[in-house]
């Protein structure tokens, strides 16, 4: 069995999966697990194999040291890398800025090129250099496959990528919108055509990326016009902890009159931000929880994230003109069934129209929820990064060979 190993590194943790890209999107990886803490008095790494979960705690210096450790459980287990034919690995990278539109094959240049880009995201490009690094060494003799969260969003209309500040400034920067989640959007968005039945050229649809993270986007035949997140992930929808769009005037006036430090204003815009900067938590679970307790901060919470997923959904309407489909994933969009209702609440007067009870249903893979009259069709098409990233490094390997 030719697997491909998927990697994920973050700045204080690394993601990984063993997956066969054959596979159906609802199937389990291979193999899967996580190294966290890495810097910390005590890291921990947790292994998913053939049914069992497998932990170790101990000290992770690094992330070199991480996944030689992580490479080491899965030998002990019987998925090691010496264990299975491990044909490509594919990163995930965080920010191509205007370099990169397309996966690419990892060498010294692209590297070195990936990090050029590390002051577009200082947060983690740098996490997924190391990652880029520490498997190449090793894992030397096998393809290595660079894929973009912006990638996808690299064709958008200038009218939708520019911003309205001074043309020569933001081209000396790399000031513009680059929009992230990419392969998770592309992914989802790739299933709707053929559960509408129609060819892809001739699809227009809104996906929404809503986890701790979210986004949204427009699609028109199979390309992106216009997505929420920008130059940074920090913009567009109201996230878990992050604030989504705010006035950029808000900024200075928190340095004036607060005497907040920019360091201190982005902590704040980012982790402690959101709903959780609006009710104290992020875990939509516990939003859901504290609402049926009559949290009213929680509630607000909830109605301030509602209200502008509603607004980008409206401005996505307009811009394409006529759309066929509106589909959820991740996370918050496959399982919150108030967020998906809600989100689409009172919208029959524009054709679309969820069925509650269709909505009710637990997530059980990709499904459609609106009622049968319903001109707009509503899907949920859980999301698989992974599996995305992995064909196109196997693709990009065999292209190589």
């Amino acid at each position: 069995m030719s697997l491909a190993l998927v990697l994920n590194s973050g700045s204080s943790s690394i993601k990984f999966q063993l997956v066969d890209p054959t596979k159906h999107a609802t199937d389990d990886p291979f193999a899967s697990g996580l190294v966290e803490q890495i810097g910390e008095p005590e890291g921990k790494i947790t292994l998913k194999y053939q049914g069992e979960k497998y932990t170790l705690n101990a000290p992770i210096p690094d992330h070199s040291v991480g996944l030689d450790m992580a490479f080491n459980l899965m030998g002990e287990h019987g998925c090691g890398i010496k264990d299975v034919d491990i044909t490509a690995v594919g990163h995930r990278v965080v920010h191509g800025g205007i370099l990169f539109s397309q996966p690419e094959i990892i060498t010294d240049e692209i590297l070195d090129m990936i990090r050029d880009l590390i002051p577009l995201a200082p947060l983690h490009n740098p996490a997924n250099i190391d990652g880029i690094e520490v498997a190449r060494t090793l894992l030397p003799d096998v393809p290595h496959v660079a894929v973009f969260d912006t990638g996808f969003f690299h064709s958008m209309p200038p009218a939708a990528a520019l911003y309205a500040i001074n043309a020569d400034i933001a081209a000396q920067h790399g000031v513009r919108r680059y929009g992230f989640h990419g392969t998770s959007h592309e992914y989802v968005s790739s299933h709707v055509p053929e559960m509408l039945d129609m060819p892809a050229a001739a699809v227009n649809q809104i996906t929404l990326h809503l986890g701790n993270g979210a986004s949204a986007a427009a699609i028109r035949g199979g390309r992106a016009i216009d997505t929420s997140m920008g130059m940074t992930p920090l913009a567009g929808l109201v996230m878990g902890t992050r604030s989504g769009d705010i006035d950029p005037g808000i900024v200075f006036h928190l340095h004036r009159s607060a005497g907040m430090s920019i360091d201190d204003i982005d902590k704040l815009l980012n982790r402690d931000s959101g709903v959780k900067g609006l009710c104290g938590v992020n875990d939509f679970r516990d939003i859901e929880a504290r609402i049926d307790n009559e949290d009213q901060d929680a509630w607000l919470a909830y109605n301030v994230y509602i209200h502008q997923l509603r607004r980008y959904i409206g401005s996505y309407m307009i811009a394409l003109g006529r759309v066929d489909a509106i589909t959820f994933t991740a996370g918050v969009g496959e399982n919150a069934v108030d967020v998906r209702a809600d989100a689409l609440a009172d919208l029959e007067g524009f054709g679309i129209k969820i069925d509650p009870e269709k909505n009710a249903q637990p997530n059980d893979g990709a499904r459609e929820i609106s009622a049968d009259d319903s001109q707009v069709k509503v899907f949920v098409i859980p999301t698989n990064e992974e599996l995305a990233i992995a064909r196109y490094a196997v693709k990009l390997a065999e292209q190589q060979r």
